[in-house]
């Protein structure tokens, strides 16, 4: 018999339930020992006589097997086809169990290589099976402190997995988003470079419409200066040919001496 895997939590000796090899019929029943007296002549001994607990004590004791049962179920597992099933231990720890409890904790702990800090799988393991182990303990002693601290343990399980559930959809998210980011990379990269494309073309039109402009004040300045020039020749031709005319006009108005 080969029992599953070691947990922190005492359990009682592994019991056979089933095998393939019983073939067992729906009529078939308990041997029962035959009322009849023996064939031999002397008195037959009875039995010796069994301590049997009062019925308040076989009551709470089947109670808080019930209990324990409900907190911790018994673990079934099958091996060449039979069926072992392991109940939790309902004989109640002394100091030396708890002090042997701590120990092998920190050697497992230290065994499976445990982190001390940060999110740990097998820390966590070995710590909840040691809540199990102490909630069984309390709860031989006080049934009612017992499924207190059940609760406690139910309420702990439930905000971990909350927490879990939580982490989980959120790096579901991020990894949609990571996702969409990415598709989205190729579109956004290809307008870059259209965008980029776009304004060499401007910065072309731009340079193109600058040597333009150039090339026009040159052209303007130069046919400025030329008839800038042209005018003031003409204006002084004006010039002279007044003074000539002022001249011949002063001479024929002028009285001859």
């Amino acid at each position: 018999m080969i029992p599953p895997n070691a947990s922190l939590v005492k359990y009682d000796n592994p019991v056979l339930v089933s095998r393939n090899t019983d073939k067992k019929t729906p009529r078939a029943r308990a041997l029962k020992v035959s009322p009849t007296s023996p064939q031999g002549t002397g008195p037959v001994p009875n039995p010796p006589a069994k301590s049997k607990p009062s019925g308040l004590d076989a009551k709470a004791a089947q109670q808080t097997d019930e209990i324990l049962n409900s907190i911790l179920p018994p673990r079934e597992w099958t091996e060449n086809g039979q069926l072992w099933v392991q109940q939790v231990s309902s004989t109640p720890a002394t100091r030396l169990d708890v002090v042997n409890l701590q120990e092998e904790l920190d050697r497992r702990l230290q065994q499976r290589q445990a982190r001390e800090t940060g999110i740990c799988p097998v820390r966590r393991e070995l710590y909840s099976q040691c809540f199990d182990e102490l909630i069984r303990q309390v709860t031989i002693n006080c049934a009612e402190r017992g499924l207190l601290l059940l609760r406690v343990r139910d309420e702990i399980r439930m905000t971990i997995a909350a927490y879990q559930t939580l982490y989980e959809s959120s790096v579901a998210f991020g990894m949609r988003k990571a996702l969409q980011a990415e598709q989205g990379k190729s579109d956004m990269e290809k307008r870059i470079k259209d965008l980029e494309d776009e304004k060499r073309k401007l910065e072309k039109d731009v340079n193109e419409l600058k040597a333009k402009c150039d090339q026009i004040e040159n052209r303007a300045k130069e046919q400025r200066q030329v008839e800038e020039k042209k005018h003031t020749e003409e204006i002084q031709f004006l010039k002279r040919t007044n003074q000539q005319l002022k001249t011949q006009l002063e001479g024929i108005i002028a009285p001859k001496k």
